[in-house]
Formats: C-alpha cells, structure tokens, sequence
C-alpha cells in the first residue's frame, strides 16, 4: 500500500470513528446540571418533580393493568403534595425567613408604599361618594379632587408593584412566600384534577425479531424510569422519616430549653402536683407565648411528615408493582425472541440437510440418472429460496403494506436486477423438457461443448469445438447467463442417446469398375451401424413427439461424385457422439482393408525367367 493510500486510510478511519462518537453523544438523553437543577428548584417552593415524573411514567402505560398503577400513583402524589404545601406554608408562618438588610428596605418601603395605597384609595372612595351628592361648582371641585386622587392611587399601585418586585428578588417576605405557596398549590390541584391523561394505545402484537427487539428495549427504557423513580419515592420517604425524628428531637430538646414549658411538664409527672409560679414581664410573657406557639406548630407539623413518609412508601410499591409488570412482559418478549431464533435455527439445518435426505430418496427410485439430477437441482435451489424467505419473515416479520412494499421492492428489483431476474427465469425455461441437462452437447451463442453445469443463474460449457471436428474438449470453461434461454436460442444436439451423422469418404480409382467396391463399402458400414441406426430412428422418432417426421431413415446412404483421379465415394451414417471416434476408426480400417485386398487382385502374376 502506498503511502497516500495509508494516509487517506488512517483519515477515513478518523473520520469514521468521529461520526460514531457524534451519534452516540447526540443519542444520549440530555442531563440537567447541577447549577440548573438548583435553579429549577428555586423557581418552585415545593418540588413538583415527583408528580411530573409519575404523569411521564402514566404516558408509557399502554395495558390496563399499568393504567391501573398509574391512577393509583397520580392519586398518592397528588395527596403527599397537598400535605408538602400544608407543611411549606405552616413552615413559613412558624419559622419567616430572615431577611437580609436590604430586604429589610426593600419590606419597608413597601409596607410604606401599601399604607400610602390603602389611605389614597380610601380619599379616592370618600370623594367618588361626595362627588355623587354635591351638584354646580361644588361637585366640579370634588370632581378635580378625584381626578388628582385617582393619578395618586396610579402612582402608588405602580410603586407597590415595583417594591413588590425588589422584595421578590432580595428573598422575599413572610406574606409573598405563604402568597406564592396558595399559588403553586391551586395550580397543582387544578392540573391533577381538570387535567385528562392521555393512555397509549396497547402497542401492537408484531411479528418479526426485530420488533421484539425495538419492543424490548422501550420495556427497558421504561423499567429504568420506574426504578429511578422507586428509589426517589423510597429516598423521600427516608428523608421525610429522617426529618421528622429531627425535629421530633428538636421539639424535645425546645420544652426543655423553655422554663415554662419544662415546668408543665414536670407539673403533669408528678400526681396531683401543682408547679409553682413566679411573676414576670410583660416581654418575657410575650416571648414565652411565641415560643410555645412555635413549639406547637412544630408538633402539628410531625404527622404531616409522618402521612407524606407513608404517602412515599405506598408510591414505591405501586412503582414496584409497576416494574414487576414490565418485567414480566420483557420475559415474554424475550421467550418470543428465543423461540423465532429457534425457529431461524431450524430452517437452516433443514436448509442444510435437506439436499442430503433428498438425495437418499432419489437414490432409493429406479428413475433415469438425468432426470434425478434434474429434481435434485430443482428442490435444492427452491428449499434455499423458501429457507431464505421464512428466516427473513421471522427475522423482520411480514410488512405492514405488503401490497405497497411489494409493488415497490418489484420495481426496484426489475430495474437493478434485470439481468440476474431474465437469468433466474431462463433456469426454469432450461429445467423444462425442451431444455438442456447435464452431459448434453449444445451451442450456445456460436460455442459448442458439453453441458458440465447448469446453476441458478449460469450455464458451464466444456468447450468441445466445431462439430466438424473430432469433438474433442479443448480444456476452456464458458460460462453463459441462463438469460440466452429467453433473449436468445440455443441448439442442443442430444437425445437420450446423443445421436449425429458423419460421413466416411473413399477416393477410389478410374479405371476399374467401381460397384464391388462400393457394395462391399456400403455392406461393411451397414454391419456396423445397423444396430445403432434402428435405436438412433426410435429416439428421434420419440424426441419429435407426436409431429410425424415423414419418410426419416436412419440407414447409411451412398453418394458419388466425379473427382479429379477417380470417383469419391460418400457414407454417410448416423453414430454416438461418444463413439463417432472409434466408429469412424474402424469404418476406415475396413475400407483400407478392403481397397488392398483389391489392388492385390489387379497385379498379374510376374512373367517365368527362361533358363540360361
């Protein structure tokens, strides 16, 4: 390989490898990062991922069994999310998120801004009602007083508005977050209950090993998402679990940490004991009441946590039982897809075997040797179709629009394989009784030699040369495409028995009369031909069928004409091909044998030498 050749080479494979990696890059599913799950989560006060996940999961359910699940699992998330927004908002009562110095600002300049809406809407509505009593000049006044009144309620919506907007971004205050919470919460709600889920239809019981495979990796797909979600809904319910032993602790350690608190406890441990009291300040009173309603809201908040832990629970086992399904439908898949491959199996060791056990019968018939070759080479080549059509049905399974495919891959075909589909039609013309066979001697295409193979698509000459000729092979394959069988013609010079004429000639010389000659010629080829002619005669009557071939003779027969030093005497006799060498050998040697005999008869006898 030269060194541009290695070059190009080492850039294709570069190349080649560079488009694999980009087509499995682009098929991976895209992963949200780190940074934009913060932010997603940031956006939303309760995480509604779990809810999204279990309508995504609710999509793939096309058997009612999943649909069932999928109902059962909408519905436990919907109740576990109305529990988290009742404890978000509880959370946010009880413990306000301290706002940072310029949210602190930003709350009082709102606060100033709304107290200034409240006392100009109030002027607004009290001169709206005057204006309506007063009439003349009086109420022209009132009237212009409104008009300022109403551009200073403008004024200060748009103030509140704006303040509304740099509290939101600096953190927010107590009212927005629980304001927003009742938000998110109505929009949920209304989103479970008006919203109407949308089933798959049951996917269709396709045939072919193919679609099982498409079949199996979409159950795959499908029980990876019902795992991940299982683990999240079992990771929630351990959080939740974990988070309420928190603060069960935390609630404890609170009452101990508070006076009063630890006081009526030990007020109620002990029988009938009264806890003894001191007198305090008005602030620590106030202080102390804070931190027992504090205290009490925490308590209420341990069985939410301990509902929406149970909620958590109860939507991992509906996700099992999920996954439990998929997982029984990818084993019936799978024993699908081992049963076609068994079946593929099959058709190829009957594919394989067959021509063996085809050829064990045939041997066992009293049938003529071509005429099995013939039914051999049919039922081999029509087992291989039929074994390559049923594992391409198993393996792809039949097409959806077989009217249209068919159609359509007949066209192509005709067009791309014109040649090799004429070929494959002119092996059944050749297979047909007017055909060719193994053994026979034909022309085809101006090249004459014997048949030595006869396949699907090709004919195999020996060449053997002009018939003129001693017929014997020259040692060249010609290979023909069986197409000449319909485009062309071909000429087959076999019966059953191979028959042709050939011709002995004799030159015999003037002078002498030529009869006895010829008659012992003429007896001599009949002797020889006569067994042979009789047979030759009832195969060519029988190879031209029912048509009546007229006064035909298979006898030898004479022809004379005048040459140059004698007459030339023709015989012209019909033998085998695989005998016309030997026969014409033999035929010469006589008529040697007899032209000496008669030139020993036509020498005189030498005259006596007289004695000296």
């Amino acid at each position: 390989m030269r060194s541009s050749q290695k070059v190009a080479t080492a850039v294709l494979i570069v190349l080649l490898g560079a488009a694999i990696y980009g087509i499995v890059l682009l098929g991976r599913a895209p992963k949200m990062s780190t940074k934009l799950k913060a932010a997603a989560a940031a956006t939303a006060l309760v995480d509604q991922t779990p809810l999204r996940t279990t309508q995504e999961l609710a999509g793939t359910a096309d058997r009612a069994d999943e649909q069932a699940l999928s109902k059962e699992a909408i519905r436990l998330i919907d109740h576990e999310l109305d529990l988290e927004f009742e404890s978000a908002r509880r959370d946010a009562q009880a413990h306000p998120a301290v706002l940072s110095a310029e949210a602190q600002g930003f709350e009082a300049r709102l606060e100033k801004a709304e107290a200034l809406q409240k006392t100009d809407q109030a002027l607004a509505d009290q001169l709206t009602a005057e204006e309506a009593k007063a009439a003349g000049n009086a109420k022209a006044a009132l009237n212009d007083r409104l008009d300022e009144a109403k551009a200073r309620l403008e004024s200060d919506e748009d103030e509140v508005d704006d303040a509304t907007q740099d509290l939101s971004r600096a953190g927010g205050s107590k009212k927005q977050r629980i304001e927003q919470l009742e938000e998110e919460h109505k929009a949920a709600s209304a989103e479970v209950d008006n919203a109407v889920q949308k089933y798959p239809d049951p996917l269709p019981d396709q045939f072919g090993l193919v679609h099982l495979c498409k079949l199996w990796s979409w159950l795959e797909q499908k029980q990876d998402r019902l795992t991940q979600a299982r683990q999240a809904a079992e990771s929630a319910a351990a959080s939740l679990t974990a988070k309420h032993d928190a603060l069960d602790a935390q609630i404890d350690a609170a009452k101990q940490a508070s006076p009063d608190l630890a006081a009526h406890a030990k007020k109620s441990e002990a029988p009938g004991g009264k806890g003894a009291g001191k007198s305090r300040s008005h602030e620590e009173s106030t202080a102390a009441v804070a931190k027992m309603k504090q205290i009490g809201s925490d308590q209420k908040a341990l069985p939410n946590l301990d509902r929406r832990a149970d909620y958590e629970k109860q939507l991992a086992a509906v996700y099992a039982m999920w996954s439990e399904l998929v997982r029984a439908r990818q084993r019936a898949v799978v024993r699908r897809m081992l049963i076609g491959a068994v079946i593929v199996l099959g058709i190829a060791l009957v594919g394989l075997f067959f021509n063996t056990w085809v050829e064990k019968l045939l041997g066992k018939t009293h049938l003529d040797q071509r005429q099995v070759q013939t039914l051999k080479a049919t039922t081999r080549v029509t087992v291989q179709v039929v074994a390559v059509l049923l594992i391409l049905l198993v393996i792809f399974g039949p097409p959806s629009q077989l009217g249209t495919f068919l159609g359509l891959a007949g066209a192509g075909l005709t067009v791309a394989l014109k040649d090799f589909i004429v070929g494959f039609l002119g092996w059944f013309v050749l297979m047909r009784k007017n055909g060719i066979r193994l053994g026979d001697w034909v022309e085809i295409n101006g090249v004459t030699g014997e048949v030595i193979e006869i396949g699907l698509f090709h004919t195999v000459l020996l060449e053997t040369g002009n018939w003129t000729d001693s017929g014997h092979p020259t040692g060249r394959r010609v290979t023909f495409t069986n197409s000449y069988a319909i485009e062309g013609h071909y000429f087959n010079f076999s019966t059953s028995g191979q028959w042709l004429w050939d011709e002995l000639q004799v030159v015999l010389p003037t002078g002498e009369d030529p009869y006895p000659m010829i008659d012992a010629i003429q007896k001599s080829v009949v002797e020889a031909t006569q067994a042979t002619a009789k047979e030759a005669a009832l195969e060519l009557r029988n190879a031209a069928g029912s048509r009546d071939i007229g006064a035909f003779s298979a006898e030898p027969s004479i022809n004379l004409r005048p040459v140059l030093g004698g007459i030339e005497l023709s015989v012209r006799y019909i033998t085998q091909a695989n005998q016309r060498s030997q026969l014409r050998t033999k035929l010469n040697q006589a008529a040697v044998d007899l032209l000496g005999k008669r030139n020993v008869k036509s020498v005189p006898a030498p005259a006596p030498t007289p004695a000296s």
